[in-house]
C-alpha cells in the first residue's frame, strides 16, 4: 500500500474538504481511507499502485485550489496499539 498526501491550499472548511475528497475519488477510483483537513491544508489517502501527480494537480486546480505538493511513502496496517 502508498499513502499519498497532498498540500493543498484554498480549503476554509468542512465543505472544501469534502470537495477535495470527491475530486480524490473521481480522479483516483482506487483511493482508500480519503481523509483532508482544512486547518492542516492537507488531504490524504491509500492506493495499491502509486498515481499519476500531474493528473491530481489538474483535477484539484479545476475546483478552484491549488494542490502545492505531492508526496507518496509506504504505508504499512498498524495492528492495535501500534504494533505490527
Amino acid at each position: 500500500m502508498l499513502k499519498t498526501t497532498l498540500k493543498i491550499d484554498g480549503m476554509m472548511c468542512s465543505m472544501c474538504e469534502a470537495h477535495i475528497n470527491d475530486v480524490i475519488r473521481k480522479t483516483v477510483p482506487g483511493a482508500k481511507k480519503v481523509t483532508s483537513s482544512h486547518t492542516k491544508g492537507e488531504a490524504s489517502f491509500l492506493t495499491e499502485e502509486a498515481v499519476e501527480e500531474a493528473r491530481l494537480k489538474e483535477a484539484v486546480a479545476a475546483t478552484g485550489y491549488e494542490c502545492l505538493a505531492v508526496t507518496t511513502e509506504p504505508y504499512e496496517k498498524k495492528g492495535w496499539f501500534g504494533r505490527k
